[in-house]
């Protein structure tokens, strides 16, 4: 089935022009579902750095195959799941290494040489070669990771599926992501950035530029390109005193001495940052 056809009708479907039980509906519902699990259709798509599409209808798909599919027992070896999504096959074939009890939906995309720990990749979600998944790490629905990422353990990468037009979490080339972040609402972690430990980006959160010449420029949800990033906070008065808020703070470029493999803890340790 074309792509423009399955759209069509999925947009269809999915505002009511056309019922879900309709055999064509249900067909490209399900083409597109085996699309974006292969890989040859992805939920967003960059049309250069820190720049994305959303292919909204894909996301539309998502939610109305979660819709038709019934709850079913899967068991794989000694675990046993109760779900209507079934899990990734075909692992060794794609050259991704999954490391029990790692999972990764059916819907999702791992490219080669991708590292899955025992952490979790959702439906729609798509991760790029070379990156590893650390331990407790989760990749929620939608999310789209670049290549040669590094997810610490215990990070939150959310999941975006409504609205459908909403863009989802995307993190780009060669960043690293420190252990126990969370990255959520559509928030853009740009190429090479670094976020040190326990940083939490949303899409309201606000990122103070402090490297020398920014004057304090403030970034809303979106990390730059290159950009050491650390936790932190800053004071807001309300009508019952002072309180400090959660935010983050740019205190570096990352070196373009640095190799695109250096660890989270190198970089930061340039600016005296421990983790």
């Amino acid at each position: 089935m074309e792509l423009d056809v399955m759209q069509n009708l999925i947009e269809a479907a999915a505002n009511g022009q056309r019922p879900t039980e309709d055999a064509d509906v249900r067909s490209a519902v399900y083409a597109t579902i085996a699309a974006l699990d292969d890989g040859s259709l992805r939920v967003a798509e960059q049309l250069r750095p820190g720049d994305w599409q959303v292919n909204a209808w894909t996301k539309q798909a998502i939610l109305l195959y979660f819709g038709m599919q019934e709850m079913v027992i899967h068991e794989v070896g000694p675990f046993q799941f109760h779900d209507k999504v079934p899990l990734k096959k075909n692992l060794d074939v794609a050259g991704v290494r999954v490391v029990p009890p790692g999972t990764a939906r059916y819907g999702s995309f791992l490219e080669p040489g991708v590292i899955l720990m025992p952490g979790y990749v959702n439906i729609g979600g798509w991760v790029g070669a070379g990156t590893m998944v650390d331990t407790w790490a989760t990749v929620g629905s939608c999310a789209q990771i670049g290549r040669n990422v590094h997810l610490a353990g215990g990070v939150g990468i959310g999941g975006v599926l409504e609205p459908p037009q909403a863009q989802p979490v995307i993190v780009e080339d060669n960043a690293f992501i420190g252990s126990r972040c969370i990255v959520v609402e559509g928030a853009v972690i740009e190429e090479e950035a670094v976020l040190g430990a326990g940083v939490m980006i949303t899409a309201s959160s606000r990122i103070f530029d402090v490297r020398e010449g920014a004057d304090g420029k403030v970034y809303r949800g979106r990390v730059p390109a290159g950009a050491v990033t650390v936790d932190g906070v800053y004071p807001r008065k309300f009508p019952g005193g002072e309180a400090h808020i959660r935010c983050a703070y740019i205190i570096g470029t990352r070196s373009e001495r640095h190799d695109k493999n250096l660890s989270l803890e190198q970089a930061l340790r340039d600016y005296d940052i421990t983790v």
